[in-house]
């Protein structure tokens, strides 16, 4: 007789994690993960990718042969200056995003870190649904050549993503759409006043 497997229910951690931190406004929470892919000489491509949860926006990309914790404190710090620092940042418990100089600096800048269980990615479902549309949508298609033409192609995969590409959460509407502001008609200047009969005959 097969062992009987014990019912599981659904899962709230108290770090806030899974289905307790949900994301109700932007900038609330972001999540980051890393993507591996390889260039046409074998050699390895990595990427780590920032989302915002609740506008599905790809913040970033930050793509290298080698991204350590030292990477994943300096890509989300210079969105902290052009974005501010969001409540909480989600990821696994990998070396490079639970290593204690990450998660210290965190701390320091005003947000809280939010781990998923170990074995669990579907608990960070809107990073690992990014990275699967990067996947079909552009790596299972594409052959790099070096490292330079990765960057050049990811990041305008990554700006068509953003602005153009519709997302069926989002009531098919891109994340991010640019906004084009169309220059304002300037008035044009009065004519010059013509001279009437009655100034015309005081002027001669």
């Amino acid at each position: 007789m097969p062992i009987k497997q014990p019912k599981r229910g659904r899962l709230w951690f108290n770090d806030g994690s899974c289905v307790r931190l949900r994301p109700d406004r932007p900038n609330h929470v972001w999540s980051y993960h890393f993507v591996e892919d390889r260039t046409h000489d074998g050699r390895k491509l990595r990427m780590l990718n920032v989302i915002d949860e609740f506008t599905r926006e790809c913040l970033t990309i930050r793509i290298g042969r080698r991204l350590r914790s030292t990477d994943v404190i300096d890509v989300p710090s210079d969105l902290f200056i052009l974005r501010g620092a969001p409540g909480h940042i989600r990821s696994d418990k990998g070396p490079e995003f639970a290593a204690k100089a990450v998660r210290e600096w965190i701390a320091a800048v005003g947000s809280q870190t939010a781990f998923i269980e170990s074995g669990s990615p579907r608990e960070n479902g809107f990073c690992e649904s990014f990275n699967a549309r990067l996947r079909d949508e552009l790596l299972n298609g594409e052959i790099f050549y070096t490292l330079a033409e990765a960057k050049a192609v990811i990041e305008g995969w990554r700006r068509h993503y953003n602005a153009v590409r519709p997302h069926s959460a989002l009531g098919y509407r891109p994340p991010a759409p640019e906004v084009a502001l169309w220059p304002v008609a300037q008035p044009r200047p009065a004519p010059p006043a013509t001279p009437t009969v009655a100034s015309a005959a005081l002027m001669n």
